[in-house]
């Protein structure tokens, strides 16, 4: 669940002092995806190119540690505060675990969060490093794969360290932020965030 709260109390910026945003760096399209490419076109998040008064800071901690391609590492056991506990693991399709390896690459997110004073992150659902919402339990390349509530790796480095994440898939969020930037954008109220989604709840049971 997104800090709406905090989302609406942020600070109005200015060109002089924008708004720093940390961000996946697939989310503005570079080809840091497993596969070479940027995982697809995310309008939500290249919306923020819009704006003279933000900062956008970014970053794939999965490329810095592994290098482009890559095997797709995902969360095994529990999420991403579970892992950086030592109650869960990382692993890639093939079984590898590199769970010191993402846990070296969510360190090195921390320190760009805190060398760029960080107000923000928005990162890329799903991803064992990224996840905000939900991530894979398990691999996702596993017979029968399945989803879990939970951050990845990076995604909990940064929350159990104050700094406040929402993903691409998180429109009431950005709507708010996005209100933030522009004073005069007309917020859609009917944007939910990835947690109200039919098929979260129906998935995880909430309804």
């Amino acid at each position: 669940m997104t800090d709406k709260p905090y989302l609406t109390g942020l600070r109005v910026p200015s060109r002089e002092n924008p708004l720093r945003i940390l961000l996946s760096a697939c989310l503005l399209g570079e080809l840091c995806g497993v596969d070479g490419t940027s995982n697809g076109s995310y309008p939500s998040a290249l919306k923020l190119r819009n704006y003279n008064n933000v900062k956008l800071i970014t970053f794939c901690p999965e490329h810095y540690i592994l290098g482009t391609p890559r095997e797709t590492p995902d969360c095994e056991g529990g999420d991403g505060h579970d892992v950086l506990d030592g109650k869960a693991r990382v692993i890639t399709q093939t079984g590898k675990d590199i769970t010191a390896e993402m846990i070296r690459g969510s360190l090195k997110m921390l320190q760009i969060a805190r060398e760029n004073e960080v107000e923000l992150a928005v990162m890329m659902d799903v991803s064992g490093a990224c996840g905000s919402q939900v991530i894979y339990n398990g691999s996702r390349f596993s017979e029968n794969p399945g989803y879990q509530i939970g951050m990845g790796v990076c995604a909990a480095q940064l929350h159990r360290n104050g700094f406040k994440i929402i993903s691409q898939r998180d429109y009431a969020s950005l709507e708010i932020l996005y209100s933030k930037l522009d004073p005069h954008h007309a917020l859609q109220k009917d944007a939910i965030d990835h947690d109200q989604t039919e098929w979260y709840r129906h998935y995880f049971k909430k309804d």
